[in-house]
Parts: structure tokens; sequence; C-alpha cells
């Protein structure tokens, strides 16, 4: 009769053909970095209806857009002294500059609300995330991995929509010099230098919503909650930094310095405002993703 082990009856000459383990204990051939490849990722969220939905959506705004002036040619121009809006139809840069514009204070937010909040709570809500882990994929690698490629998926979406603007601009409403609400003229180089200072501090100053969805993401097993919930949380700082009786304080907020990229429109840039812009959504951001790991190193993941 073959002896018994300690648990539940299991031979304890089999063990070692059961388990192939390397002198740390791991099974032989594991590497930690191997797992989760971010190409696999990568694929794993192109393959997704959410993002399909969302890059075509940024494809056919600027279009939208044309399609709202063209049917309102009469009212481009409005007033004495040109907005954005009154500019729009000026020429490809101009028509970026006011899709831009539009974007910044709800579209391009829910985009990277939606891109890294959705990427851990999706896997809870399905159920796959402890799979994932039993893998076993360390959990600050996850973490890691997923933050990458919804923040690239971020940075691709907010490089689309400009880029189709652009092109959508020149194709109906010409390649003319880049005029600005302040009355400077700038040629197409330094136009589209212009463009990539805006898109750049864009980036920067959304990580913070980014961050934010992504430590609402691991807290919650629900994708609609981390997404909406960001959301919500800059909805909130938008209506109080229109609270001015709060004075200095509204420099705190996260929104604050939203669109101090138009200070990039003078016929020289402004950078005091932009850096200080910047400067705030890093540190939120930070902040956010340490508490972010925090939470997940030590959350007991049992949906």
């Amino acid at each position: 009769m073959p002896q018994r082990g300690t648990h539940g009856g299991m031979a304890t000459a089999a063990a070692p053909e059961a388990v192939d383990a390397g002198g740390d204990g791991a099974a032989r051939g594991y590497r930690a970095g191997r797992t989760l490849p971010l190409h696999v990722e990568v694929r794993r969220q192109l393959t997704r209806r959410r993002t399909t939905l969302t890059l075509g959506l940024l494809v056919v705004l600027p279009f939208l857009l044309v399609a709202a002036f063209e049917l309102n040619r009469d009212g481009r121009r409005g007033r004495d002294t040109p907005g954005l809006v009154d500019l729009a139809t000026s020429g490809a840069g101009n028509f970026t500059l006011f899709t831009l514009f539009v974007a910044t204070g709800f579209l391009l937010v829910v985009v990277f609300a939606l891109f890294a909040g959705d990427t851990v709570a999706s896997e809870a809500s399905w159920s796959s995330l402890r799979y994932l882990l039993a893998a076993p994929v360390p959990r600050g690698r996850l973490l890691r991995q997923k933050l990458l490629v919804a923040v690239g998926f971020a940075l691709f979406s907010l490089l689309l929509l400009p880029a189709v603007a652009y092109l959508a601009g020149g194709l109906f409403f010409g390649w003319a010099p880049l005029h600005t609400p302040l009355g400077a003229t700038l040629g197409v180089g330094e136009g589209l230098w212009r463009l990539a200072v805006i898109v750049g501090y864009l980036f920067v100053t959304l990580l913070f919503v980014a961050s934010l969805a992504f430590l609402l993401g691991v807290w919650t097993d629900a994708p609609l909650g981390a997404v909406g919930g960001a959301v919500l949380l800059v909805i909130v700082s938008n209506i109080l930094d229109a609270v001015t009786a709060l004075g200095d304080l509204r420099r705190f907020l996260p929104t604050h310095y939203a669109y101090a990229w138009t200070d990039a429109l003078g016929a020289d840039i402004t950078w005091d405002a932009m850096v200080r812009g910047a400067l705030w959504s890093v540190a939120y951001s930070a902040l956010f993703l340490a508490l972010a790991w925090r939470h997940f190193l030590r959350k007991d993941i049992v949906s």
C-alpha cells in the first residue's frame, strides 16, 4: 500500500511530479517580468467595443462640426472681437483650435476617464481579475501594465482628434495661417508648433483625470462607477472653480488651469499658467496613483 501524506490522502511520492518548482519555490520557467506583456494587453483593449466606439466618435466629431458650420454659413461672424468659434472656419489650424476648445471641458475628460477607469474594474466585473492574479501576474505589474496601456490609448485619442480636425479643416476651409483671437497671425510651421504645445499641455493636465479614474477603478468592481465617479468629480471641480467667492483657493482645484493652453495663442507663448497647471496635475496624479497602488496591493480579490 502506498504511503499516505497529511493532505487528504495525496501520495507523498507524487509531490515532486505534481509541481515542477525551482529553487525559490516558483514553477520552473516562471518569470514575473514575462507575465501580461504589453502587446497582449494592447490587443485585448483594442478589440473591445468601447475602444472602437470611442475612437470612431473622435474621428466623426470634426466632420459633424464641419457640417454644423456649413449649415449656418451666415452665422460664422458674430462679434467685432472674434473668438475661437468666429475664427473656426478661417483654416485648418483655427478649426483644430475650436475642436480642442469644445472637447476640453467634457469629451476629453470622458475619454481619459473611460480608458483608465474601466481597465481594472472591468476585469473585476467579469470575475477574471483573480484569474489574472492566479496566473500568477504580480499585482504591481498588473497595475503598471494596465495603466500604461490605458494612458497610451488616451494619448492616442488625444492625438487622433486634432489630427482628424486639421485634415477636415484643411479640406473644407483651406490651409490658411492660424489667426488667434489675440490678434496674432502664425504661419503654418509656427501654427503646428503651437498646436503641439497645446496638445502636450492637455495631455499633462488630463493625467489627473486618468489617475483619479484609475484609483476609483481599483476601489470598485463597477466600471461605470469608476468612469462616472471620475467625470462627476471633475464636474464638481469645475463648478467650484466658477465660484469666485473662493478667491485664491480655486488655484488648488485640479481643473483651474484646464484652459491655460489659450496662453499659447499670443504673439509669444506665456508659460506661467501652463507650468502651474502641469505641476498641479502631476502632483494630483502622483497622489492618486500612490493611493491606487497602496489599496490594490492590500485588497482581497473576491469578485
